[in-house]
């Protein structure tokens, strides 16, 4: 492969991950052409992305795009998937499609500058996701204000059923 057509490799690889700092590296080179297609498009109705790269070229695109932690699942067979809502969702569908296909293999991660190794990956799936963690969250702020409200309409509600029960017996 000359020189010019590995740069231009390298420039598509860099503007299809732009900014993008989650990434989970699996190994599909074992899964037959049907099967593969069905994951890609699976994957691309819930705007994940998935791209099959030579190595020596990733790392190279990914220096360029300051992009670090890679290098050492970056061996052998590898296909960049990312996007999704965040990385535990990403880490979630991934570990779903490795348990339901046993050909595709997560070789591990990155996340935020950190690397993730297959286990880190497996674990992180089972963590809660944005969506779920923000619904905790507030459900936890308006917790006790829940409790104030109730506390502080309980007396009043008895007080106001005991005055609209004296009134009523005063009309018969």
């Amino acid at each position: 492969m000359s020189k010019f057509v590995k740069e231009l490799i390298i420039s598509e690889i860099e503007s299809r991950i732009g900014d993008v700092q989650d990434f989970v590296i699996v190994d599909s080179a074992k899964l037959d052409a049907i099967t593969d297609n069905g994951f890609r498009v699976k994957l691309q109705e819930k705007g994940i992305s998935a791209l099959t790269v030579k190595n020596s070229l990733a790392r190279r695109a990914f220096a360029n795009a300051g992009v670090e932690g890679l290098g050492d699942v970056l061996k052998g067979p590898s296909t960049l998937v990312w996007g999704g809502e965040d990385i535990v969702a990403l880490s979630k569908e991934m570990s779903k499609w490795a348990s339901e296909v046993e050909e595709l293999a997560i070789k591990g991660g990155l996340t935020e500058g950190t690397s993730l190794s297959s286990d880190d990956v497996q674990k992180l799936s089972k963590s809660p996701g944005r969506t779920e963690l923000i619904g905790e969250i507030v459900s936890r702020i308006l917790g006790p204000g829940a409790q104030l409200a109730g506390a502080l309409l309980g007396p009043g509600g008895t007080v106001a059923g005991q005055i609209k029960s004296i009134a009523e017996g005063d009309e018969s």
